[in-house]
């Protein structure tokens, strides 16, 4: 394979399949770097298998036009720096073919995968921004109670509507990474401590530089 650089136009985004791996290289000196770089690419991985089990036969166009058109909001997920928790009706087969094929697609240039309209950040940029917006409008509006009442009002609905696009910028630039580093290791069977039966995708970190061609 070529040393190139993949570029996704859909996307609006460049990527090297070897960048995190050599920016760990030069600065793994700093605490939590690599937990921080992994745990990017877990998110990522999370994401894509979560739409892979909703519908595997989705793709980048269907995605793009609608987030929600493929979603099966009855799977729920979890990153860590270890790999990732799925709770809800999975079949351990499907699962497995979920995983491959998610990692297989996002390293082959489908990285709106990646994204999900269900994450977590989605919902803290939301209360971010309402939070922002409302304390903008209390100390910029007259002291009134009805206008103040009115500006919260407009904060709140303000915020509504921009989160979910700004939510999926905030994965996409920043916790999400494509998962070129990531292979999986095991995916083990687990039971909450609610009795919730789900599923843990172990993943572990590798040197990619062989993988693409680049001697070490």
């Amino acid at each position: 394979m070529s040393n190139a650089i993949y570029v996704n136009p859909e996307f609006d985004l460049y990527c090297d399949p070897r960048r995190d791996a050599e920016f760990l290289e030069q600065f793994g000196f700093i605490p939590g770097l690599k937990d921080f770089l992994m745990i990017r690419q877990v998110h990522a991985l999370e994401h894509a298998t979560v739409w892979m089990l909703s519908n595997p036969s989705c793709n980048k166009t269907k995605l793009t036009a609608s987030y929600l058109s493929a979603d099966n909001e009855t799977i729920g997920g979890l990153s860590t720096e270890n790999g990732f928790y799925l709770y809800g009706d999975i079949d351990p087969f499907r699962l497995r073919q979920a995983v491959a094929s998610a990692l297989s697609r996002l390293q082959q240039g489908e990285w709106d995968l990646a994204l999900h309209p269900r994450c977590g950040t989605n919902s803290s940029v939301a209360v971010m921004l309402m939070a922002g917006m409302a304390i903008t409008a209390h100390f910029t509006l007259p002291r009134d109670p009805l206008q103040q009442l009115l500006g919260m009002g407009l904060a709140t609905l303000a915020a509504n509507c921009l989160a979910p696009n700004l939510g999926i910028c905030v994965q996409k630039y920043l916790t999400t990474g494509i998962p070129f580093n990531l292979k999986v290791e095991k995916i083990t069977k687990i039971t909450d401590k609610s009795g919730n039966i789900g599923y843990f995708v172990r993943l572990q970190w590798i040197n990619n530089k062989s993988q693409f061609g680049v001697s070490s």
